[in-house]
């Protein structure tokens, strides 16, 4: 249901029927698969799980807030090399992890990052809307739906749903990119830190 290109439907019996001819792999079924069983040969669930729990995270008394910044590949990268590009300055708290569409974020790698004691977790997707510009034309709406199931996620945790937040990246919006992501270290700064590491 999920498929922004229609490639996967059912036979029959209900099993999904792939059309590999409309795939444009961009990972929205694999987030959406509630088995996790989907995946690509060189981007799956348990990858990008693996890239998130090798990243060295430092101690709260050693450096703080620890942010994680998911970024699609298509507008939230390249925006981000324009401003390592004109020597913009980013906040150092900041680890990142690229994701082939927003459309493929899945709530694990969210739980992952709070339980490996990260005080934040920023998503950076294209926008969405009337106005929309996803490459999957609707990654990042289905990403922001899922995002809605993490807050009352954090809350039943008590733990603020601040932590976890999306923006719509612009490829063009490298001049002001840097100040978004210093509001989020700024907010997450104000936070107590995660309670939950290694928990």
């Amino acid at each position: 249901e999920e498929c922004p290109f229609g490639a996967i439907n059912e036979d029959a019996k209900g099993n999904p029927l792939f059309n590999p001819t409309r795939c444009r792999r961009c990972g929205t079924c694999m987030a959406a698969c509630p088995q996790k069983i989907i995946s690509f040969a060189n981007y799956s669930v348990d990858m990008i799980g693996s890239m998130l729990k090798e990243m060295e995270i430092p101690e709260a008394d050693d450096e703080k807030p620890r942010i994680l910044v998911f970024a699609c590949e298509n507008d939230a990268i390249p925006a981000l090399d324009m401003v390592g590009r004109g020597r913009g300055v980013l906040s150092p708290y900041i680890r990142i992890i690229p994701l082939r569409c927003m459309g493929s974020m899945s709530l694990v790698w969210i739980a992952d990052a709070m339980a490996k004691g990260y005080d934040g977790v920023l998503l950076m997707g294209c926008r969405h809307g009337t106005d929309y510009q996803c490459h999957n034309v609707r990654g990042s709406a289905l990403a922001e739906i899922r995002l809605s199931k993490v807050s009352e996620t954090l809350d039943r945790l008590q733990l603020e749903s601040d932590r976890v937040k999306m923006v719509e990246v612009n490829i063009m919006d490298a001049e002001t990119l840097p100040q978004v992501i210093n509001n989020f270290v700024a907010k997450i700064s104000k936070l107590d830190p995660n309670p939950y590491k290694e928990f």
